[in-house]
């Protein structure tokens, strides 16, 4: 079987589910705007999509891939993304909302079950679901868990098609095939964009008619800060060793743009131990100017101009397990 832009589906639906969002603030393509959401009127489709399942499958990779845009943070380290972020493609007269979830797994803190929290909602609130395994025919019990909770059609996205043998997909779809009706099975590769172009081809089909929810040059209803923030978690996660990574939080202080047409970052870093603080710092402060320094750089390839950040680190113990100071952070139902 030629599995060139290969295609399995099950046939066409109509879904009339519709979630609906309170704005406050979305990022677009070259600037931001916090009142401005008017509708492209030529959307004649439009829905939103879940994108779920297990740690490091490729979730963020192919929400960036799919928007065109860096919108979520990217690490070979499990549990990456923290909060549901919303990706938003508009083309060919279809909106397609994009909610890139964390990753499905047992929770071992308040933060864990927030970020499950998170994946479970996410499923029962779509027009359609996205689930992206690896090509493996194991399937992992807490898949079938979303399986079995997801209120929306599914379907199957086979990512790192890449790393495989064409013939090896076979017995991954046989696997999948057995204990689901997937709506469409389509093999990819995020990091390549292979099958890419067919995958939104299928969910353009798959959506319903009607009107876009966002301006049509909106990117993510993620704020400048937000971004920003996780661009500094990003390379932490990255150059970071051992269990640091997953104790660490970022919090943007201050946002401010000058006259000059520069903008000047203040961040923390926070961290639950001492002996953390000092591994983040590094030797005379080489470790977080490293990281500084590579967060700074796609902050200014996000916002077009010269970024001057400033990052500290600050100990807060049990910070995971504090609901007042996730809240703080951010990460609220």
């Amino acid at each position: 079987m030629d599995f060139e832009g290969a295609v399995f589906r099950k046939g066409t639906v109509t879904f009339t589910m519709r979630l609906q969002r309170d704005m406050s603030g979305i990022f677009r393509k070259g600037k931001q705007s916090m009142n401005d959401t008017k509708q492209d009127k030529q959307v004649v489709r439009s829905g939103f999509v879940a994108i779920v399942g297990k740690p490091n499958v490729g979730k963020s990779t192919l929400l960036n891939r799919l928007v065109g845009q860096k919108v979520a943070i990217v690490s070979n380290r499990p549990q990456t993304t923290r909060n549901r972020i919303l990706g938003i493609l508009t083309q060919d007269g279809c909106q397609l909302v994009f909610l890139d979830t964390p990753g499905l797994h047992r929770p071992r803190n308040r933060l864990g079950d927030y970020m499950v929290r998170q994946a479970d909602s996410a499923v029962r609130e779509v027009d359609l679901v996205l689930l992206v395994t690896e090509p493996t025919e194991q399937i992992d019990p807490v898949e079938l868990s979303v399986l079995k909770r997801s209120a929306a059609p599914v379907v199957l996205v086979i990512n790192k098609v890449d790393t495989v043998k064409r013939e090896a997909l076979l017995g991954v779809i046989a696997a999948y095939a057995a204990v689901h009706e997937f709506e469409a099975v389509l093999p990819i590769s995020a990091r390549t964009g292979e099958g890419v172009d067919e995958l939104l081809s299928v969910l353009v089909q798959q959506m319903p008619e009607g009107p876009a929810f966002f301006p049509s040059d909106a990117l993510t209803d993620q704020t400048e800060r937000q971004l920003l923030a996780e661009f500094i978690r990003e390379k932490a996660l990255r150059i970071l060793d051992k269990e640091v990574p997953h104790s660490v939080a970022v919090e943007i202080e201050r946002f401010e743009q000058r006259e000059t047409g520069t903008v000047h970052v203040s961040a923390v870093i926070y961290c639950e131990r001492e002996s953390h603080k000092g591994i983040i710092i590094g030797k005379g402060g080489a470790m977080l100017k490293r990281i500084a320094s590579s967060a700074r750089v796609d902050m200014e390839r996000l916002l077009g101009c010269k970024v001057f950040l400033e990052v500290f680190v600050k100990v807060k113990q049990n910070w995971r397990e504090s609901d007042a100071f996730l809240k703080n952070l951010g990460y609220t139902e």
